[in-house]
């Protein structure tokens, strides 16, 4: 079983997200699988009382044990679930799977937090993330559109950190992300494309320990305009942008018509595939392994990965949650480390 990572030894640091959710039973299901799955040794940041609650609730048949310091983990997680409380405390109505409770917000949120301040401090080697429920969050007071923004706030992050969805065989950015479709055209620019590209590029050297990165870029418009032909977006701004990328001497090809970007020969010749817009990068990543997704963030100074899902309300406390998802996020977030303890 693997027990940590080569970044100095340290364990991951998983947030407790949305707890009327899935990801306590995922926690719980990861953690059974550490040995077949040769896991990475990881901790759930969270209230020891509230973890033992919901075990019982789910009637997962595991052990959870506190520790206070980090450094326990390799030693806990073998026989328990490792929960590192730090100050964390939770004295509001019982949490029932599938019945989110605005009460719970401010845990949720001084989870991630910790999790946060212990990747900075050098005490994690990096973080993931359960699913929240954004609609809760903001209830409580969250200005934040979601996870990403939130963690560039508290990591000091410079630039925009960039949203990378990734399995087997496939990275994808999407350029734009929750807005809606009539307006993803007007917010394109070439310098939007250049400096995620430029984010993505560095990542993949960084996290993933690719020394000559290749970019594909998609077009938006169907047969990317078909020389201005279908739209113009193409020859005035995705264009010119992958020309300045090849000036500074990047691999960067297209911009490719989305239709021929995905097939298995198409994906041998780069990796990772910058897209448009939300569901132009989302679908066909979903379309070929929709149970393994994991949501990474670039461009922040810490390790962040998440799960490639939300909380599953409908089928939260039923025991039929898979995961695959934040299995791959843990594995994940591991190799990244290791890489960028290579790359000092």
């Amino acid at each position: 079983m693997r027990s940590s990572t080569i970044a100095d030894g340290l364990p991951l640091a998983l947030t407790l997200g949305e707890p009327a959710g899935i990801g306590p039973e995922i926690t719980f299901s990861a953690w059974k699988q550490r040995r077949e799955r040769a896991l990475p040794a990881f901790a759930i940041v969270a209230p020891l009382a509230l973890m033992r609650s919901l075990r019982d609730t789910l009637a997962a048949d595991i052990e959870v044990e506190s520790i206070t310091d980090l450094d326990q983990t390799g030693t806990v997680f073998d026989r328990a679930l490792p929960v590192f409380e730090s100050d964390l405390r939770y004295d509001g109505p019982a949490v029932a799977p599938g019945t989110p409770r605005v009460e719970t917000a401010p845990l949720v949120l001084a989870s991630i937090r910790v999790a946060v301040n212990l990747a900075r401090q050098g005490k994690v080697s990096g973080m993931v993330t359960n699913p929240i429920a954004k609609s809760v969050l903001y209830k409580a007071g969250l200005r934040h559109p979601g996870h990403t923004e939130l963690l560039a706030e508290l990591t000091g992050a410079a630039g925009n950190p960039v949203m990378m969805l990734a399995i087997d065989g496939l990275r994808v950015v999407p350029l734009t992300i929750h807005i809606p479709l009539a307006e993803v055209a007007q917010s394109l620019s070439a310098d939007l494309i250049v400096t995620t590209a430029e984010t993505v590029i560095t990542a993949l050297r960084r996290d993933f320990a690719i020394h000559r990165p290749r970019l594909a870029v998609a077009g938006l418009n169907p047969h990317a305009g078909e020389n201005g032909t279908i739209g113009n977006e193409e020859e005035a701004i995705i264009a010119p942008a992958i020309a300045r990328l090849r000036e500074s001497g990047h691999q960067v090809r297209g911009p490719v018509p989305a239709d021929s970007l995905f097939h298995p020969e198409a994906r041998e010749r780069y990796d990772a595939a910058l897209c448009m817009y939300h569901d132009q990068a989302l679908i066909p990543l979903k379309t070929l392994d929709f149970h393994r997704g994991v949501n990474i963030t670039l461009g922040l100074p810490i390790v962040r990965t998440s799960p490639d899902h939300g909380t599953a309300f409908d089928i939260a406390g039923q025991g039929i949650a898979r995961p695959d998802s934040l299995i791959a996020a843990l594995s994940t977030a591991a190799q990244i480390a290791d890489s960028r303890a290579r790359a000092r």
